[in-house]
């Protein structure tokens, strides 16, 4: 049996992550793009930098390189043309996983060197929680797939532990809000990357 087989296929939780980032990119107007955040400081302008860089990052890593060689936000994108901005980058990133043997190869991850698997998992849990970031800025945050926080807020809170955290100590996460264990998925996802689940704009 071919060593991949036997390794764990996170792509297809990673495809459904990046898939429902598309259509809140495309709803955006002018007016979104200085709205802010749950994530502190950053406007959705600033977010969206952040998502296309993440999807350059992707395909960058994939390929074998590393991390830091590509920046976390992208320069440069008109407010018109962040649409294209996306969409234009996922053909590539969707190729760059296409390979099987990258499962089990080697990657250098932000977060330290681990099997492609595991940071592919890594980058559906930062894409579902951006996505509800971004949705949840401009409204829109009842769209998102709850089967898709679902899947990922098991490993999120056995990889990332509740203490000690800041960015300080390499650790870029606020501290966990509390929620009920009975809260819906994306709700617990939040909560334990530091979000407030009841963020709103006005907050």
């Amino acid at each position: 049996m071919n060593e991949t087989q036997t390794l764990p296929d996170t792509r297809p939780l990673f495809r459904s992550a990046l898939a429902q980032i598309a259509p809140l990119v495309d709803a955006l107007t002018s007016t979104d793009l200085d709205r802010p955040t749950p994530c502190s400081e950053w406007t959705v302008r600033d977010l969206l930098s952040h998502l296309v860089a993440v999807e350059d990052r992707i395909v960058h890593i994939a390929g074998g390189g590393k991390p830091f060689e590509v920046p976390s936000i992208v320069e440069g994108i008109a407010d018109t043309d962040w649409s294209d901005a996306w969409r234009t980058r996922v053909a590539p990133l969707q190729d760059a996983l296409a390979d099987d043997a990258l499962l089990g190869r080697e990657w250098v991850h932000p977060a330290g060197v681990m099997p492609g698997f595991q940071a592919i998992a890594i980058y559906a849990s930062e894409l579902a929680v951006h996505a509800w970031d971004l949705a949840r800025a401009v409204g829109r945050d009842s769209e998102l797939n709850q089967e898709i926080a679902a899947a990922v807020v098991g490993p999120m809170t056995g990889a990332l532990p509740a203490e000690p955290r800041g960015a300080e100590i390499g650790i870029p996460f606020g501290q966990v809000v509390p929620v009920a264990d009975d809260a819906p998925a994306y709700a617990r996802l939040v909560g334990w990357v530091g979000r407030d689940p009841e963020w709103t704009p006005q907050s």
